[in-house]
């Protein structure tokens, strides 16, 4: 009877901790910031600038080597952008740009970078792709809206607008627009060997990545500036399995189909990869924690105690989420015979790989090849990227982000999180320890639904708050 006592106090005493914890999360101000965007004629304006940057058609495809869009682009950048075309020095690296904004030479160079090639536009829109129309609400139509014009045009707004106010950086500032990034081709590369030639190593830079967005994970409410501080690698690989073939009126078991079949299926119930929290997400859901409804509060508030579970549960209640804790693998291609009654003497599905740096490229494709083994499937890695090096959220440019973008958008929080999408950075690991992934604008579910998908768009009065941020972290570093 007293043990029973003893554990029945253990357990009431166990539950008010848990309890108390969650009650002492007071909700923080972003929950209930919602942000102002302006009207003004300077939002307007910036609207219109960039409906013409939007109506240049600059889709990138790998087998299309004809870069004349792009240099078409380029002069649409030469009038919006005379101060910066008039002082920068202008590199371009077949149809990849990088402009040199030079500083002082008392501080670190910086460097800002969004891509201006983008993906197709099919499907019905509500508005044409490249018609860069503005409706009444103020949005700005058109593909790369959001990836990534907006954020190319806000940062050459800014410093158009510096130099025009005759500042000076401490420190020389770069700006870099690839036209491949949407296919992981030679733009940026090319860009990292020049600047790596000429011994620059920078103190920080930014990239695309997280926007400020409302309820950024459902349960939480309020608005929050997502700054990745952490890129998965990449990998496509195949799957190929072989067979003998022959006519399908007299099928044999185990054919290639069926061994990919089970293969397939297998990996599907039971992930090979390990799940686990990383620094990144566990500070990025401690400051969520606050913002909370009272159940999940319940669990994130004591995650000494939940973490087994949230690391099981997790993936199934967010795929998003999920993706954070492990490396993943999404089955998108397959092919088999050739004809309808013909069983293949080789079929193949591929796979896509994201990896998280606690089970890198190497290990995550050696534990999925050892699983392809089982059926006599053959694993054949087609390309493959390592997890970028991990930036520290207490570091100085952590901070200054966080800084300006409290004063541009007041009342938001800020989190560092993990893209789990691919960008240009990935190729900059060697010139900073400071690869940021933010752009400082504000979309709404829509449009952060739009990205690579149908009705691309934008509010232009989130633009003046963008230049305003690069502003700040120019006149700051």
């Amino acid at each position: 009877m007293k043990i029973l006592l003893a554990i029945l106090l253990v357990l009431v005493v166990l539950i008010a901790i848990v309890l108390l914890r969650a009650i002492l999360l007071k909700p923080t101000s972003a929950k209930v910031t919602k942000v102002q965007l302006e009207e003004s004629d300077r939002a307007k304006k910036y609207g219109q600038q960039l409906a013409t940057m939007v109506r240049k058609e600059t889709i990138s495809s790998r087998f299309d080597p004809d870069r004349t869009k792009f240099y078409e682009f380029h002069e649409i950048l030469e009038e919006l952008f005379p101060n910066v075309h008039k002082t920068c020095e202008k590199h371009v690296f077949n149809g990849s740009l990088l402009f040199k904004w030079s500083g002082k030479g008392n501080h670190e160079p910086i460097l800002f970078m969004s891509h201006h090639d983008v993906v197709e536009a099919n499907g019905t829109w509500e508005h044409e792709p490249f018609s860069g129309d503005i409706d009444k609400e103020g949005n700005v139509w058109g593909r790369g809206t959001v990836d990534t014009k907006a954020s190319l045009f806000c940062e050459l707004t800014a410093v158009e607008e510096l130099i025009k106010e005759g500042f000076v950086p401490e420190g020389d500032v770069y700006i870099a627009s690839s036209c491949t990034e949407e296919w992981s081709g030679e733009g940026a590369p090319s860009t990292v060997e020049y600047l790596k030639e000429q011994g620059v190593k920078l103190a920080y830079l930014m990239d695309e990545g997280g926007m400020i967005i409302e309820e950024p994970v459902g349960g939480v409410k309020g608005t929050y500036g997502m700054v990745g501080v952490l890129e998965k690698g990449y990998g496509d690989v195949k799957f190929i399995a072989k067979g003998k073939g022959g006519h399908a009126s007299a099928p044999t078991k185990n054919t290639p189909i069926a061994r990919l079949s089970k293969f397939v299926i297998d990996v599907e119930k039971k992930s090979p990869f390990k799940r686990k929290f990383s620094p990144t997400v566990r500070e990025m859901f401690r400051r969520m924690a606050p913002n909370m409804n009272f159940g999940m509060k319940v669990i994130f508030a004591n995650m000494w105690l939940f973490e087994g579970l949230l690391i099981k549960l997790l993936p199934s209640i967010s795929s998003a989420a999920g993706a954070m804790l492990q490396t993943t693998l999404a089955f998108t291609m397959a092919k088999g015979s050739d004809g309808l009654n013909v069983l293949p003497q080789e079929a193949w599905v591929t796979g896509n790989m994201r990896f998280i740096p606690h089970q890198d490229d190497e290990e995550s494709i050696a534990l999925i090849s050892e699983i392809a083994k089982k059926y006599d499937i053959e694993t054949e890695v087609i390309y493959k990227d390592a997890p970028c090096p991990v930036v520290d959220y207490n570091n100085e440019p952590f901070h200054l982000v966080e800084e300006v973008a409290s004063e541009v958008y007041p009342g938001i929080g800020i989190c560092p999180y993990v893209m789990t999408g691919g960008t240009d950075a990935k190729f900059y690991r060697d010139l900073s320890d400071n690869c940021l992934r933010f752009a400082p604008l504000y979309i709404n579910g829509q449009q952060y639904g739009s990205i690579h998908g149908l009705n691309e768009n934008i509010c232009q009065g989130t633009l003046p708050k963008g230049v305003d941020f690069y502003k700040m972290m120019i006149q700051r570093s």
